[in-house]
C-alpha cells in the first residue's frame, strides 16, 4: 500500500471496470511523485466529490500500467471480502473508504 497526498487536477469522471463490471470514478493528483490517477471502486466506495485544486490523501496500490502515461493507485476502498488491505480516500477531513 501506499500514501499519498497532493492536489487533485481534474474533475471525476466515471466509466465501468472491464474486470469488475462495476462503476469507477477516476481523477487526476498532482503528489511528490508526479501526476497519478486515483481509480476508485464506487460500487465498493461512495463518490469523492473532489474538484481541481482540492487537497486530497490517498491510501491504495500503485502500479504503472504500461498502457497509461501517469501511474495510477487504486484499491483506494475497503475489501469487503477481507483479502486485501484496506485503502482509503482522505477529502475535506472525511474518510471515503
Amino acid at each position: 500500500m501506499t500514501d499519498l497526498t497532493g492536489t487533485v487536477t481534474t474533475a471525476p469522471t466515471f466509466f465501468y471496470g472491464s474486470h469488475t463490471h462495476c462503476e469507477h470514478e477516476q481523477f487526476g493528483i498532482q503528489t511528490r511523485l508526479g501526476n497519478v490517477q486515483v481509480i476508485d471502486n464506487v460500487a465498493i466506495a461512495p463518490r469523492v466529490p473532489v474538484r481541481p485544486g482540492d487537497s486530497i490523501e490517498v491510501r491504495g496500490d500503485l502500479v504503472h500500467d504500461p498502457g497509461k502515461a501517469s501511474p495510477i493507485i487504486h484499491w483506494t476502498h475497503h475489501d469487503p471480502a477481507h483479502q486485501h488491505p484496506d485503502g482509503f480516500i482522505r477529502w475535506n477531513d472525511r474518510i471515503y473508504a
